[in-house]
């Protein structure tokens, strides 16, 4: 069993309850627009991190995170990437992919809207975890946490933080 801890969309600013709110994961996935390498070095500091590089990323967050990430975790094969849409309107940038070899859990942000959806399509499950920064037209700051426990993606919370 994998605790993840799920967040998106810092751009520079990382709350100290994100600590608290992730004490109890194993892994950290950061889907990008980091802000600076300081979020991913703090976060690497307190769980092991896979993080990949969002659209307002300069160079120190882009040379140490990939646009992609896919993997596997546990039995479930994950993709993270930071523009990547959403069922039935999926990025150009990903769509062949997607649609050829679809994962079974698709992970992005970039909207800073919070959404979680089965696409029936492609059998895959959509998790965009919302915006954990204070930048961007979101008015609450959200994180997700959930489990993947050999196939089975379970256990999903959504955490609201405050305000923008």
């Amino acid at each position: 069993m994998t605790r993840i801890g799920l967040l998106s969309d810092t751009h520079n600013y990382l709350d100290s309850a994100v600590f608290e709110h992730f004490k109890d994961c194993d892994e950290i996935w950061h889907a990008g627009d980091v802000g600076n390498k300081s979020v991913t070095e703090q976060l690497e500091e307190f769980k092991p991190l896979k993080a990949v590089y969002g659209n307002i990323d300069g160079n120190d967050v882009r040379i140490s995170h990939p646009e992609h990430q896919r993997f596997l975790c546990e039995k479930v094969d994950v993709w993270i990437t930071h523009i990547g849409g959403y069922p039935n309107r999926y990025d150009r940038r990903v769509y062949e992919e997607i649609r050829s070899n679809p994962p079974k859990l698709f992970i992005c942000g970039h909207s800073h809207i919070l959404k979680v959806i089965y696409d029936k399509k492609l059998q895959l499950l959509h998790i965009n975890p919302g915006a954990a920064g204070k930048y961007g037209q979101h008015t609450v700051r959200t994180l997700i946490r959930f489990t993947i426990n050999g196939e089975e993606i379970k256990d999903l919370q959504i955490i609201e933080m405050g305000k923008r």
